[in-house]
């Protein structure tokens, strides 16, 4: 069961008291990613988070990896669009030393000009590394065609001449406003002394104060329907599409989730038993959801020959047109909503996903998820309603993108 306190500065802590668990996992979520990013700071969120691993008032670079082996476990940090988080997984007797670790980087990182330059190049190699791996850049380029000038359609790490042409200040001021305690949610689950934990939390962090705000951008709730290609003399073409999904909040995401598992979710979907299974044209196809705060999306991915590609295209197309014409079967609905259910149940037996799980939600929608109400969410999905979401989503317009060798002349909308 979650509990729930504010630290005295407007810090939001949520935890998860897992006595069972040999572990512990804490995370501090940070309101800031892409979609808050102006096209001036596109990439600064995660140029930030690869700066507070650099140097801090009481630790050099050195120091701070040298720490972080030795607590054991994992630390870590990621950005996303919504959020960027910072993240330890330890045993509990690890926890203090691992909550100050993470404290520290977050409120005393030097961000030194020597290492800005260094940290600059680093991610301008990331970005380039992007740019070779054709998934990655096939939904970059997906992410431009569906969201057009939304601040959703910039890529996480930013651009090339972005990156190379930012600078420090403007780095230190874009984390100024966003990094801030009412804009920050502490989470943990796993095994911990819960009144230690409150005490720890209030040392470490009740004294930050910040200024700033985050502007949360108006949602997209259609898609502009483009294409959006890139030309690689490479060995494979890579095809994604993506249609209107649901927002995180949005009631309708259980019967989505549902549908995404018996057209491309698992290995009995019917996008993989048809076209890699039935056609052998691909290895891999697979469709899934993504959720933002006010908006959503359901991608299909495939990847297969540049002889097929057209072939294999126009079949994701056939696919989604069965499901409108003929709708789900008993069968596939029942095994489709069991199988979310149980990945769901397995999914909460570590306590890095619990951890993550609750700081997520808490964050970005406002409360901490309940495990047993998503539950009986997924259960009192009908297969009318999970008909009635795959014709609201596949009868709007829907945008593309693709990788490869002669892409210009594939057919995909």
């Amino acid at each position: 069961m979650c509990e729930e306190f504010t630290l005295k500065n407007g810090l939001r802590v949520v935890t998860e008291y897992i006595p069972h668990f040999p572990s512990v996992s804490v995370g501090l979520w940070i309101g800031a990613g892409s979609m808050y990013e102006t096209q001036e700071e596109n990439g600064l969120s995660h140029f930030v988070e690869h700066m507070l691993f650099k140097s801090t008032q009481s630790r050099t670079t050195r120091e701070i990896a040298v720490e972080m082996d030795a607590i054991g476990g994992q630390v870590n940090a990621f950005t996303s669009k919504e959020c960027t988080c910072y993240y330890a997984k330890v045993i509990a007797e690890h926890l203090p030393r691992a909550m100050e670790l993470l404290t520290d980087l977050l409120l005393n990182a030097k961000m030194d000009e020597e290492e800005f330059e260094k940290e600059r190049g680093v991610i301008l190699e990331e970005i380039a590394m992007c740019e070779d791996t054709p998934e990655d850049l096939v939904y970059d380029l997906l992410a431009e065609a569906y969201f057009g000038d939304h601040p959703l359609a910039r890529p996480i790490l930013g651009t090339h001449s972005q990156i190379a042409s930012v600078t420090r200040e403007a780095l230190i001021n874009y984390r100024r406003r966003h990094y801030r305690p009412d804009n920050t949610v502490l989470a943990i689950a796993g095994d911990f002394d819960r009144a230690q934990f409150a005490a720890l939390a209030e040392r470490l962090l009740g004294e930050w104060q910040a200024q700033g705000e985050t502007v949360v951008p108006a949602p997209r709730t259609q898609a502009i329907a483009q294409v959006k290609l890139r030309r690689k003399d490479i060995e494979q073409t890579h095809i994604c599409l993506a249609y209107p999904g649901v927002g995180q909040d949005d009631a309708d995401l259980y019967p989505l989730s549902v549908m995404n598992n018996l057209l491309g979710g698992g290995m009995s979907s019917r996008l993989f038993q048809r076209i890699r299974e039935e056609m052998g044209a691909a290895y891999s196809v697979y469709s899934f959801p993504s959720t933002y705060p006010n908006c959503g999306t359901l991608t299909i991915y495939a990847g297969t020959s540049p002889d097929m590609a057209q072939r294999v295209a126009d079949e994701l197309h056939e696919q989604i047109a069965a499901l409108m014409r003929d709708g789900v079967t008993d069968e596939e609905f029942a095994m489709a909503k069991d199988q979310l259910r149980v990945s769901y149940i397995l999914g909460l037996e570590s306590s890095s996903s619990r951890m993550s799980s609750i700081g997520r939600s808490k964050l970005l929608r406002g409360k901490a998820v309940n495990p047993k109400e998503v539950i009986e969410r997924i259960e009192a999905v009908t297969k009318q309603d999970t008909e009635r979401v795959l014709r609201e989503v596949f009868s709007r317009p829907f945008a593309a993108s693709a990788v490869g060798r002669n892409v210009d002349s594939l057919r995909l909308l």
